[in-house]
């Protein structure tokens, strides 16, 4: 029943930010969301995941603060509250930055890592996808007033992105850093095309779900845990690379679309220099998911682990939505003419 309640909230908090033309309400269904799902995250009475969880609150507590002092000065500034209406330069500035500390896009990401770090997998990726949506509403609808604040917030976050995640050995860490590139991507297009923004979220969400479900099916946070992997689920991890490398945005997987149009459009809209930074910088990423590949399936894991192996009995977790979205993984590139001819029309 207090799951139920708590996912009931989430959904609620989510839905009211999605519903709502007035900054308040919006305000409160984000508020909402924060206060579901931090239960969530401290129900292993772990001292890691206590300590995320209060990050996480503050972190998301001093951005719902900065976002309504800010919608109370555009009221104060502009005498109205209505989230499309938000004209002055402070308010939406400000309004943008507090939804980037939302969402972790850097240079207000550093939380993100350390957050992911300390939860188990399933509310990871409930904090990965989900908790990324309502603020992602709120940006769609203010973007056209701040375009160089939002171009410098996208190209630091594909850069941090991709540097923070080389050196790390744990898997979450690793997710949280591909979120933050990811994030960056979508914020770099979505003055220009807010339609291949949503596409980018959609692709994202679907390649994080299928990375997160394969981790919980092998019961690994960290790189050595993947090289027990072969003998537990061998077709799995002969499929896992391809998924990271769609992740990674290589063709002709799935996770290439996206990246392919970004910067067709990067290109179309006259900023070449910025495309080629975003594409250079999907070369670090791009790295660290070879490294998971490389790690998973081409490395035989030495006898004395210094974890235990573990028991080799049969999962409970169901297997179909990993099925599912694997197969969306890496499958969905042949769909992208018709794909573009939806949202160009």
């Amino acid at each position: 029943y207090i799951l139920a309640t708590l996912l009931f909230g989430l959904g609620l908090g989510t839905t009211m930010t999605f519903a709502s033309s007035h900054w308040l309400l919006a305000w409160m269904g984000l508020e909402m969301n924060t206060l579901a799902i931090i239960p969530l995250m401290a129900q292993h009475h772990h001292p890691r995941a206590v300590e995320a969880t209060t990050k996480y609150f503050l972190t998301q507590a001093a951005a719902a603060a900065t976002l309504l002092f800010a919608s109370v000065t555009n009221a104060w500034l502009t005498g109205q509250w209505e989230i499309q209406q938000a004209t002055h330069p402070l308010p939406s500035t400000m309004i943008t930055l507090a939804l980037a500390l939302k969402i972790g896009l850097a240079p207000l990401h550093a939380w993100l890592p350390e957050v992911l770090q300390g939860l188990n997998l399933t509310t990871g990726l409930i904090l990965s996808t989900w908790q990324k949506l309502a603020p992602f509403a709120l940006i769609l609808q203010l973007q056209p007033s701040n375009s160089t604040l939002l171009i410098i917030l996208g190209l630091m976050s594909t850069l941090v992105g991709g540097w923070g995640g080389l050196n790390q050995t744990q898997l979450r860490k690793i997710l949280a850093y591909s979120s933050i590139a990811h994030l960056g991507w979508m914020i770099l297009i979505l003055q220009f095309s807010p339609s291949i923004t949503l596409l980018t979220l959609l692709t994202y969400f679907i390649m994080t779900f299928s990375t997160f479900l394969v981790f919980k099916l092998n019961n690994s946070t960290n790189i050595n845990a993947l090289a027990t992997s072969w003998v537990k689920a061998p077709a799995l991890t002969a499929l896992t690379p391809f998924i990271l490398l769609s992740l990674g945005g290589l063709p002709p997987l799935t996770g290439f679309m996206p990246k392919w149009l970004i910067l067709q459009e990067l290109t179309k809209q006259g900023l070449a220099p910025t495309a080629t930074l975003a594409a250079l910088s999907a070369l670090l990423s791009l790295y660290f998911y070879l490294r998971l590949s490389y790690a998973m399936t081409l490395t035989i894991s030495p006898n004395n682990l210094t974890g235990t192996t573990p028991w080799r009995l049969p999962s409970t977790q169901s297997t179909y939505p990993l099925a599912a979205s694997t197969t969306m993984t890496i499958c969905l590139l042949p769909l992208t003419p018709s794909i573009s001819a939806l949202l160009t029309s």
